[in-house]
């Protein structure tokens, strides 16, 4: 969590709706967002995520409720109005400046003086550590270098709240690795309050200090990455967030004890050599390779068992180069597990119910 006290009504949602003529695509949100948090909006397309952002910027307005921060209803407010920026994935630096004249543009705006706009714009740039470059134009900077820039202009404003709306969504796989670090870090750093939109599970686990998961223009739950991952509410979170073996009725009765709705996350699952004996407090299950996915650190497997209930296993890639035990397409195994790792759908229906909600 983030060093500063939080702050519950820092940005406030209070029943906030938004339709597009017939389409509901936010559904009576209520929302707040902590003073000084990285909060992060998760969600597949058209789950409403990005209208959220874009009405906390003023760039959409409300149908109906209201939005505030810091106490200040800033609903009816032009978004040159509101105590916020935004990045968003294109960067959008102007190509005939340079990077300090990129930077400064803002502050040029509000008539600040020249040698005070230049100060700030350099102390700005060399937060995201690209003092070296101040003076060359974007297109001699990479990606991940224009996206830093776009952060620096965003904060010499020093905004209450930096919206940032899937601005990795056009990086390669390792530059947006290495910007999640980087960008935490300058949050961190900052001490502003981020409020990032994604799709992307891995990024928001990463970097969140909460998170909202949204589907139909309703949020399923809202906690921390480790409440979201390891004790999802519905269905729907459970899916959404990396792979799930959901289990209910007379599987779940089979492998677990009992008829409820539950969920084991793939890397609770191991799986052993035909006549393993499991220990003592261990559910087991014999089964049958039928998938195996190799990824390099990990191996990953989908078995399924005598009554035909599919399962997948994640197997981590930790022994010397060689002596992993892998096992092939049709092989005999004991799948195992521990019940303190399943976890209970206390929800069946809560997905069902935001849909409705939202149509």
């Amino acid at each position: 969590m983030t060093a500063q006290q939080p702050n519950p009504g820092f940005v406030s949602l209070r029943a906030v709706s938004k339709k597009f003529e017939d389409v509901v695509a936010v559904n009576q949100l209520d929302l707040d967002i902590r003073e000084g948090e990285f909060f992060s909006m998760l969600g597949p397309s058209g789950s409403g995520k990005t209208t959220v952002l874009r009405m906390i910027a003023g760039f959409e307005s409300v149908t109906s409720g209201s939005i505030s921060i810091q106490g200040d209803d800033v609903s009816s407010l032009a978004p040159f109005e509101r105590p916020v920026n935004t990045v968003f994935q294109d960067y959008a630096l102007f190509p005939h400046m340079t990077i300090v004249e990129n930077v400064e543009y803002g502050l040029r705006n509000r008539g600040v003086a020249k040698d005070e706009r230049r100060k700030l714009a350099l102390e700005a740039i060399e937060r995201v550590q690209l003092s070296h470059v101040a003076e060359k134009n974007p297109h001699q900077l990479s990606g991940g270098q224009r996206q830093r820039i776009a952060l620096a202009r965003a904060l010499v404003l020093r905004p209450k709240v930096l919206l940032l709306d899937e601005p990795l969504g056009a990086l390669d796989k390792q530059l947006r690795e290495k910007m999640q670090v980087e960008l935490k870090a300058i949050q961190r750093d900052a001490g502003i309050t981020f409020v990032f939109v994604t799709h992307d599970q891995e990024e928001a686990m990463s970097m969140s200090d909460r998170i909202a998961v949204f589907n139909q223009g309703q949020i399923e739950q809202l906690g921390t990455p480790h409440e979201v991952y390891e004790s999802p509410s519905t269905s729907f979170v459970a899916g959404f967030l990396g792979v799930s073996n959901l289990l209910s009725g007379d599987t779940a009765r089979e492998l677990v004890g009992n008829d409820a709705l539950v969920n084991i996350r793939p890397e609770r699952i191991q799986l052993h050599a035909e006549g393993h004996r499991p220990a003592k407090d261990a559910r087991a299950v014999t089964a049958t390779v039928t998938e195996v996915t190799y990824t390099g650190p990990n191996t990953n497997y989908a078995v399924t068992t005598s009554s035909g209930a599919r399962l997948v296993s994640t197997q981590l890639n930790n022994q010397p180069p060689g002596e992993d035990v892998l096992f092939t397409v049709g092989e005999k195994v004991v799948a195992t597990w521990n019940n303190d790792h399943v976890a209970a759908i206390p929800e069946k229906q809560r997905s069902e119910k935001a849909a409705k909600g939202a149509s």
